[in-house]
């Protein structure tokens, strides 16, 4: 059974790795052709509206979700706006107060506008997670309304697995042993009482994490890497465990793959 629960940031990201030196290294060079033509240009144009200008290459470097690319093309903005459009022209220094604070700002605007491309990217990603695992839940629910059986059962454990990134879920019958951390109805895992913070310290590496579900329990294993699973991450398990609670089916425990 395919269970489709979004896990990874967004898609096309594998490329855009393979390739990120040299995007950068063209964005350098685009920004400073740019303040180039710009200097060519400083008899019509005005220090602030060259600034403006140079501001658009950080916007699109910024677009790409990548905060060095970002850095290093306000670096370059500023640089070029210093190089080519302050006086003395063709040096890095600059004399007048108005050309060292627009260049000041324009390194500014274009940390500010790489944070924020960021943090969109950032939003962006948990809402596909998110409808993902509701797609995910769904999808399961369907399958317990028809009977649920041994495909319902495989389906949960694939949609754990793949929403937590763990190594993988066995669903087992009966209750998971009390000593063992458990996640609760609340969203916190606790181990003899204690929370045990797996978004700080990640999910236990030694032992498995049991999650109730149905006649019996979920055992999730997190032993080659630290699982720091967030909130949305563990409501969407208790979710996909909730569709067992229905299932009558008879199934042998498993035994781990």
């Amino acid at each position: 059974m395919q269970t489709s629960v979004t896990t990874g940031p967004l898609g096309g990201f594998d490329r855009w790795s393979d390739r990120r030196g040299v995007v950068r290294l063209a964005v350098v060079v685009v920004t400073l052709a740019l303040a180039g033509v710009l200097g060519l240009l400083r008899d019509e144009v005005t220090s602030s509206t060259a600034a403006l200008i140079l501001v658009l290459p950080v916007v699109a470097a910024a677009a790409a979700g990548d905060r060095v690319t970002g850095v290093l093309t306000a670096l370059a903005a500023a640089a070029g706006f210093d190089f080519f459009l302050t006086a003395p022209f063709y040096s890095f220094a600059i004399h007048g107060r108005d050309d060292v604070e627009l260049a000041g700002v324009l390194v500014l605007v274009g940390l500010a506008v790489t944070e924020v491309a960021l943090w969109g990217h950032r939003q962006q990603a948990s809402a596909r997670e998110r409808d993902g695992y509701i797609e995910g839940v769904l999808g399961l629910a369907d399958t317990a309304a028809h009977g649920g059986g041994p495909e319902l059962v495989e389906g949960v454990e694939q949609a754990v697995t793949l929403a937590l990134g763990v190594d993988r879920t066995s669903w087992r019958r009966g209750p998971g042993s009390p000593s063992l951390p458990t996640l609760h109805r609340d969203g916190r895992v606790r181990v003899d009482g204690r929370d045990v913070g797996v978004s700080r310290h990640g999910l236990p590496t030694d032992t498995v994490l049991v999650v109730p579900a149905g006649q019996g329990h979920l055992e999730v294993v997190a032993a080659t890497r630290t699982v720091r699973p967030t909130r949305d991450q563990l409501r969407a398990v208790l979710l996909l465990a909730d569709q067992l609670r229905t299932s009558t089916a008879e199934r042998t425990p498993s035994r781990g793959r």
